[in-house]
């Protein structure tokens, strides 16, 4: 059995992003601009039986948006926090108070080996926007009804990419395909194959669902070295902490690795695409 993640409390979510209690808009933003305060949904979600298990903030380079910036908090459901799973299908809300970033509701996977969480593609789930202007009516329980509603697919198709083995070459163009999401084609590093070295015994596995986080866990995280094509300069890779970036390359992976499936089985494309919502 997994370890149980513990909920956070208001003040631990206040510590880590403050911006969630913010009580006012940026004081430049549109006179109709639709001011949702994040934690005014963060208790609509309590009440729905999801819970913030995570939670961060973006810096900002203007101090006077401080506390209006964009923000991230994962949510998990009551049933799945008192019996955790490998994979366990989140909620993960998106806002800002300065109109940068629209009220978002998605989908993604925690993985509990690694502490590691996926943000779906849009492919496969659309985000359900909750636009910053006009009557929001009851725009989070319908996100929250559809995310529900997707569970058991979303952890379908995990399953399936567990179930399709990859030999060394098409590990090898899955992280060729990954590159772009991460470097620019001026950055040449010195051995690109390094993503693909796992982080721990547990991943050292051929599946396609495995070798997905392997890409996603290097690409945010690992220290990776090379050099700029165009000025001879070296550098190596830091640790991502932008929340956009962060997501763009989780979506980026997750698109590249439905694509992969679709090669590889060809009865997933007839029973995972365009149907998610059957």
């Amino acid at each position: 059995m997994s370890k149980p993640i513990k909920p956070l409390t208001n003040e631990e979510l206040k510590a880590k992003a403050p911006s969630l209690f913010q009580e006012q808009p940026y004081h430049e933003v549109s006179d109709k601009y639709h001011f949702i305060p994040t934690i005014d949904i963060v208790e609509n979600l309590r009440e729905q039986s999801w819970f913030p298990v995570s939670v961060s903030e973006a810096g900002v380079r203007d101090i006077t948006k401080d506390g209006f910036q964009q923000h991230y908090v994962r949510f998990q459901n009551f049933q799945d926090l008192i019996n955790p799973s490998g994979n366990v299908v989140e909620l993960l809300l998106f806002n800002s108070h300065d109109s940068s970033k629209a009220f978002t509701i998605s989908a993604g996977i925690y993985r509990y080996i690694c502490s590691n969480g996926l943000v779906i593609a849009d492919s496969v789930f659309d985000s359900y926007k909750i636009k910053h202007l006009g009557d929001r009516n009851n725009d989070v329980e319908n996100a929250v009804a559809r995310i529900t509603e997707v569970k058991p697919k979303l952890l379908s198709k995990i399953a399936k990419f567990e179930s399709i083995k990859l030999n060394k070459s098409e590990k090898e163009a899955f992280m060729q395909s990954a590159l772009p999401l991460r470097f620019e084609n001026h950055l040449e590093l010195d051995n690109p194959n390094d993503l693909l070295n796992p982080l721990r015994a547990e991943d050292t596995k051929d599946d396609l669902y495995t070798t997905l986080n392997v890409l996603q866990e290097n690409l945010l995280s690992s220290k990776i070295s090379g050099y700029n094509k165009d000025t001879g300069r070296r550098f190596t890779s830091k640790e991502i902490t932008s929340i956009s970036k962060d997501v763009e390359i989780n979506k980026g992976l997750w698109d590249i690795a439905e694509r992969i499936a679709s090669i590889k089985d060809s009865s997933y494309a007839l029973a995972a695409w365009g149907t998610i919502w059957n």
